[in-house]
């Protein structure tokens, strides 16, 4: 897409739910020990292994100085270095459609993966090449700007296919937060 079709699909999410537009969520599947970052109307990533909310809400290093000297503290904020570890590359769902269930009273957005070559990766963890598309449902929340945090949680829904992620995006409960329990497994192998 140019820059003007991009923008009028980007606005698709934003009649919506504007409140919540490129709001990040970040979940974790527990069973595939992947963690994920959604941005509402724009982009999900999954990436392998466990990140923490921390390092998942820094932004990707998606550029370079102009200076030969790679000087990172040249700017006023901080990004996440892109990995040098193949297995630890982001798998990029974006924005394909978006609707709204009137019965329901839910949005549904569905991301379809970026097709790219994925990396070799020694881990011995399932990749999330075997996604196609992610469905993200939630509420519209025209409240949204009153309140006072206004990130959102999500979950991992269970899905009948294999090749389709579904996730739920909304306003957290009492006490809940991001986090990963590896409900006393042992650690993920990793080489």
């Amino acid at each position: 897409m140019n820059r003007v079709e991009s923008l009028k699909h980007l606005m698709k999410s934003v009649k919506q739910d504007s409140g919540s537009i490129m709001q990040q969520s970040i979940c974790y599947d527990h069973k595939r020990i992947w963690s994920i970052s959604i941005s509402w109307g724009f982009v999900v990533q999954v990436l392998r292994g466990v990140l923490s909310p921390r390092e998942l809400e820094m932004p990707t290093r998606t550029f370079l100085n102009w200076y030969k000297r790679a000087d990172y503290t040249a700017y006023s904020f901080n990004t996440r270095p892109i990995t040098k570890n193949p297995c630890q590359k982001a798998f990029l769902f974006y924005m394909n459609t978006t609707r709204y269930d009137p019965v329901k009273k839910t949005i549904f957005g569905t991301y379809s993966r970026f097709k790219t070559r994925p990396p070799e990766c020694s881990w011995q963890m399932q990749s999330p090449e075997i996604i196609d598309s992610i469905i993200v449902s939630k509420k519209p929340d025209p409240l949204r700007w009153q309140r006072s945090t206004r990130r959102d949680c999500c979950r991992v829904l269970p899905t009948q296919e294999n090749s389709t992620m579904s996730l739920w995006v909304g306003k957290c409960e009492e006490g809940e937060f991001s986090e990963i329990d590896l409900d006393g497994k042992e650690d993920p192998v990793f080489d």
